[in-house]
């Protein structure tokens, strides 16, 4: 759900999505030290960041704001994806 440029956060106010692409651009590599960021800067835990992110980037605004971060971050979670399906015998 989008709400006035901003990803809805059901523990605090809407984070705008230009900060989560501003903030993923910056910070490409998981870690801990990223994890702590993430709860510093957005006082959400990494796994509702993640959530949020994931939502961020099949938004309009995502595209028009990065749109090369945002298809990025499409590729990078559709192969994520197809790692976790099971693979058919065939």
């Amino acid at each position: 759900m989008s709400e006035a440029g901003g990803i809805l956060n059901a523990m605090s106010a809407p984070i705008p999505v230009d900060e989560l692409l501003a903030f993923e651009g910056a910070h490409p590599r998981h870690s801990g030290w990223k994890e702590e960021a993430i709860r510093a800067r957005f006082e959400v835990p990494p796994a509702r960041y993640y959530q949020l992110l994931d939502r961020a980037i099949d938004t309009r605004e995502a595209l028009e704001l990065n749109p090369m971060l945002t298809h990025r971050l499409r590729r990078v979670r559709e192969v994520r994806r197809a790692a976790r399906e099971p693979r058919r015998a065939g």
